[in-house]
């Protein structure tokens, strides 16, 4: 990550509600230049509203947002010149190939790159004759992103980008959002995929119930909530949370998704009090294992329940 000292995005106490519902409740962040920056939360918790009054399509109620060193409310158009962003859908024109639907949104600006030139960044040569209709989900959200990509822009927002997607096609967004970053560009993506958080961003931003409840990169946040390793097995009515808190190293214990968490700092004392409590009670903890607290783990600490929820 390569930052300038001033920030491509500078958000200072943003509030919008939408009736008696605070989307965006008093937050404030920046994102460097070059930086990947992911805001991590359910859906819900005021994600695509911050991203869209960035965008400039949505008016704040309060707060100060700046964009490329200006104003979002005041210089909306000159931002839009030099900001790219992934539209949810391409279905706007199904029956458009994905050369005319490239060559159509570059005519919208000034100044744009060759359509041969993003069809082959997105990895479509083979599909630039096909109609947006008929292109697969992997291919529809490379198109959306090159379709953000036409006007060269120095910063990009990507609501979402994988959701829905198998794992090889995610996979070929993420490696696309690592080719954004290599070539300069600032990266702002939304998402409520822990894995996806970790591996493309250089810090996230854990939002819950329009409020940021923590900003770092991922490692910062995880050492800053848990020195712990997390011994897991399948969730047993048995061993009850309150039960299992009192073992040997367990500092908590948690249940989600029919899976029990023991957060432990003696891994070997917590696994013998639980094998000899199991063995008392006659039940067998199945799926045993250990492994290093994630992401998961501290957005479930902070909000107490799981990111997918």
């Amino acid at each position: 990550m390569s930052q300038t000292s001033e920030p491509v995005i500078s958000v200072s106490d943003l509030r919008k509600s939408y009736g008696d519902v605070q989307a965006v409740d008093g937050i404030s962040f920046s994102v460097g230049r070059g930086e990947v920056f992911g805001m991590l939360g359910p859906n819900g918790a005021g994600k695509t509203t911050t991203i869209e009054i960035l965008e400039g399509l949505r008016k704040p109620d309060s707060g100060q947002v700046r964009v490329l060193g200006m104003d979002v409310l005041r210089n909306a158009d000159a931002i839009k010149e030099r900001i790219g962003v992934q539209l949810q859908t391409v279905a706007l024109y199904p029956r458009l190939t994905v050369h005319e639907l490239i060559d159509l949104f570059g005519s919208i600006y000034r100044r744009h790159l060759s359509t041969g030139e993003l069809i082959d960044k997105v990895d479509l040569d083979e599909r630039a004759g096909a109609r947006s209709m008929d292109l697969s989900g992997g291919q529809q959200q490379r198109l959306s992103i090159a379709l953000s990509l036409v006007n060269d822009p120095e910063l990009v927002f990507l609501d979402e980008p994988t959701t829905g997607l198998d794992p090889q096609a995610r996979r070929s967004i993420w490696d696309l959002v690592k080719d954004l970053q290599s070539s300069g560009k600032s990266v702002m993506l939304t998402t409520h995929y822990m894995e996806e958080a970790a591996e493309l961003c250089d810090r996230v931003a854990i939002m819950d119930h329009g409020h940021i409840l923590e900003i770092g990169t991922v490692n910062e946040l995880i050492r800053k909530r848990f020195k712990e390793r997390a011994v897991f097995f399948d969730t047993h009515p048995s061993l009850s949370p309150a039960q299992l808190s009192k073992l040997g190293g367990v500092t908590h214990a948690a249940q989600e998704d029919g899976q029990t968490v023991l957060y432990s700092k003696d891994v070997p004392a917590t696994i013998g009090a639980l094998l000899a409590m199991a063995d008392r009670l006659k039940v067998e903890p199945r799926n045993l294992g250990v492994r290093q607290a994630t992401l998961e783990d501290v957005f479930l600490d902070l909000t107490g329940r799981a990111l997918r929820d």
